[in-house]
């Protein structure tokens, strides 16, 4: 690429990348606001911000828990269109964004059985690059079977 791409626009009309406007979101569903805050901002990190990043996590009032409406601001937050994915860590996180997710009901917005770190880190990575949700959530699948060692 070198010096033939002075900037951006140049860069995609050469090599027709896509212009992505508008990409998948990502919500973090956990019992730790501690734990949710963290894995997003490593998210944030990895995937250059352009992911949009919201957590759920704990209670209203901080503690340790999960909540339907800090989880339907979460999706809200996020939705630029393209698709939310949303990653719940364990328990009744996952029963919590099940039942939003039947209150509420949008094709474009799917709870991901992932591991939390792994699949949200590859979804997050995989979103940032223009995937469509379908891609999104695979890639958080499929880090199941990555081997740490």
């Amino acid at each position: 690429m070198g010096s033939e791409c002075s900037v951006l626009l140049t860069c995609v009309q050469l090599y027709r990348l896509p212009i992505v406007k508008n990409f998948v979101g990502i919500v973090l569903v956990s019992h730790s606001p501690l734990l949710a805050a963290g894995l997003a901002d490593l998210l944030g990190q990895i995937s250059g911000g352009g992911v949009p990043i919201a957590v759920a996590g704990g209670t209203e009032d901080g503690r340790i828990g999960t909540s339907y409406a800090l989880i339907r601001e979460a999706i809200a937050k996020v939705d630029q269109g393209a698709g939310v994915a949303v990653l719940p860590d364990l328990g009744s996180s996952v029963l919590t964004t099940r039942t939003v997710l039947e209150d509420h009901p949008d094709p474009t917005v799917v709870m991901v059985d992932a591991p939390f770190v792994e699949g949200a880190l590859s979804a997050a990575v995989t979103a940032v690059g223009g995937a469509d949700l379908t891609t999104v959530i695979t890639a958080a699948q499929e880090a199941r079977l990555a081997h740490k060692f």
